[in-house]
């Protein structure tokens, strides 16, 4: 059954700490765009490509920048930052009904673990021998706790998740459907013409506030550990190799792969698809474009790019076998300055 809401646009206001300008009593029951609206929904604009869509929406009310506001006549709540206003309002609305605090009874818990009796434990859940979870934590279904782990504070471990042992998770956290947490990092060794496997005895520690998307991968220490700091966004279907350290609150997009031992600044965004080879670093505040192959540190803070973008196929093609004659015309060009 679908949750309903209803806020006063006084509520939000003093929620957002918004200055209200318009009908203080009119109700608000939902979010949407400002496209799609309707008379009982609040919008926003934070980009200005959509302020086309201001003056023709139906919304009932719009957080908007001080500067935006000035030239509309409907209900708006008015902030410095719309985008973090809707990013706050949007917890108001939230439709996940959450877990009730305690075990559901299909769960399995270990006799030696310790769960708090505010956290909440969901149906199927495992918990192994010698785990921790702190208070407010919430471990939905068909989620498995390694032994030995830590699940701090209001941290959300959602379905189908699988932390492997000896993990320590920060406090409020969150880390998605499917993601799996401390498996053994790619550590082999090659002789006698086959792979020696290393065990892999690290452990994973992620820190407080990280949000970890569905179906990304952080393997394990080969011996310290893999690290994610404080604040720390990574998208869905990412790939954090043995060892990485990804700084305070930076920001990784999907189908990225870091390589073994890699560490990352600081506020560092990383966008979708790129690669970064092992044992390099990459400086604070670094921005590295969608498809960058990253094979050397980068000590310097700064946009960087790699790849190409799209082109008509024929004139790819082209390029491509132009691409190819480089390496010749560089020789060309030595001869000539010579000359």
């Amino acid at each position: 059954m679908k949750q309903s809401y209803s806020y006063t646009l006084a509520e939000l206001t003093d929620r957002l700490g918004a200055s209200l300008k318009g009908d203080a009593g009119k109700v608000i029951t939902g979010l949407n765009t400002l496209q799609e609206a309707n008379e009982s929904e609040l919008a926003f604009l934070a980009n200005p490509a959509y302020a086309r869509y201001l003056q023709t929406s139906q919304a009932a009310a719009v957080i908007l920048s001080p500067e935006s506001a000035e030239g509309y006549s409907g209900n708006a709540l008015i902030l410095a930052n719309p985008y973090l206003g809707y990013a706050e309002v949007s917890h108001l609305f939230d439709t996940d009904k959450g877990l009730p605090a305690g075990i559901a009874e299909s769960a399995v818990v270990s006799s030696d673990a310790e769960v708090h009796e505010t956290a909440a434990i969901g149906e199927n859940a495992v918990v192994e021998s010698g785990v921790v979870i702190e208070a407010g934590a919430r471990i939905d279904a068909g989620a498995v706790i390694g032994h030995d782990s830590v699940i701090s504070k209001d941290a959300h471990i959602c379905r189908n998740v699988t932390i492997c042992h000896g993990v320590f998770i920060g406090q409020r956290t969150i880390i998605h459907a499917n993601a799996v947490i401390g498996a053994d990092g790619f550590g082999n060794a090659h002789a006698d013409g086959r792979w020696h496997k290393i065990a892999q005895i690290g452990g994973v520690v992620i820190g407080d506030d990280v949000e970890i998307g569905s179906c990304t991968c952080i393997d394990r220490g080969a011996l310290g550990d893999t690290i994610i700091k404080n604040g720390a966004r990574l998208d869905n279907l990412i790939q954090i190799a043995h060892n990485v350290v990804i700084g305070e609150n930076t920001a990784v997009a999907a189908n990225v792969g870091i390589s073994g031992s890699t560490v990352v600044g600081k506020n560092c965004t990383i966008a979708g698809a790129a690669g970064l080879a092992g044992h390099i670093t990459i400086a604070d505040n670094v921005h590295l474009g969608g498809m960058a192959m990253v094979t050397k540190s980068v000590n310097k803070p700064g946009a960087y790019a790699s790849g190409t973008g799209l082109m008509e196929a024929g004139e790819w093609r082209r390029n491509a076998v132009r691409f190819r004659k480089l390496d010749d015309m560089a020789r060309r060009i030595r001869v000539l300055d010579k000359r």
